[in-house]
């Protein structure tokens, strides 16, 4: 399958540009030859766990989360194509100037939204953060699963370590194995940092939003918001 994909993307797209490229990952724009519809493929070094997330994706229309369209896997070697999504992230945006509340808002409501389809299917983002949101028009995208994972519940621990240091749940350094609620942390950081352009740690942002930051990114997983719909329903 992965061979075949490969010769089939060779045939029927063309390379538009390169747009990431570091060790282990390469990122690609390219463009259908027929259709000129332009997609995003992903060459990466990873394990049969983040091809099963994929998969898991591929039978999966949401507007908060990129189409996943074809994925191949080689021994350690993953190809997907998915949906190009052309936009500004949320990081570059803070670049500029911080978010207002009710943006905040917004955005956090489309990224339930789509941690809500993630979780249902048993898998955990790990890696929320502002670069990882692409706001097109007043829709928010939630992009990168390289740090996915699927849960287990006969595991004890994360079977490898990954995420953003500052973003990531305690819980995703081996203490324990990360859930939903592991996205739910890495949201509130985020949620600060687009209202403070401070980890929470340091800054915590004032009035409701600080409060629902706060429980959002208690250390203890079982003090948190339970799952994505319960942040919703605060947030709404």
């Amino acid at each position: 399958m992965y061979e075949y994909l490969t010769e089939e993307l060779g045939r029927r797209f063309e390379t538009v540009a390169v747009l990431k490229e570091q060790e282990g990952k390469r990122i690609v724009r390219v463009r259908h030859k027929e259709t000129r519809t332009e997609y995003a493929l992903l060459s990466l070094q990873a394990s049969g766990e983040l091809g099963e997330c994929y998969r898991r994706l591929l039978p999966v229309s949401h507007p908060n989360l990129p189409q996943i369209y074809e994925v191949a896997e080689k021994e350690d070697r993953l190809l997907v194509l998915e949906e190009y999504i052309k936009g500004d992230s949320a990081a570059d945006m803070l670049r500029e100037s911080a978010f207002t509340p009710a943006e905040v808002r917004r955005i956090a409501l489309d990224v339930c939204q789509a941690l809500i389809v993630l979780h249902e299917r048993g898998i955990v983002h790990r890696d929320v953060k502002p670069e990882n949101l692409v706001l097109r028009g007043d829709r928010t995208i939630l992009l990168d699963l390289d740090a996915s994972r699927v849960r287990k519940e006969e595991q004890a621990s994360d079977t490898m370590i990954l995420g953003t240091i500052g973003y990531a749940a305690p819980e995703q350094y081996g203490i324990s194995q990360s859930d939903g609620r592991a996205d739910i942390y890495a949201l509130g950081v985020t949620m600060n940092q687009m209202l403070t352009g401070e980890h929470p740690s340091v800054r915590l942002a004032g009035g409701r939003f600080g409060r629902i930051i706060s429980r959002c990114t208690m250390i203890d997983p079982n003090l948190r918001f339970p799952d994505a719909r319960s942040l919703m329903e605060v947030l709404a």
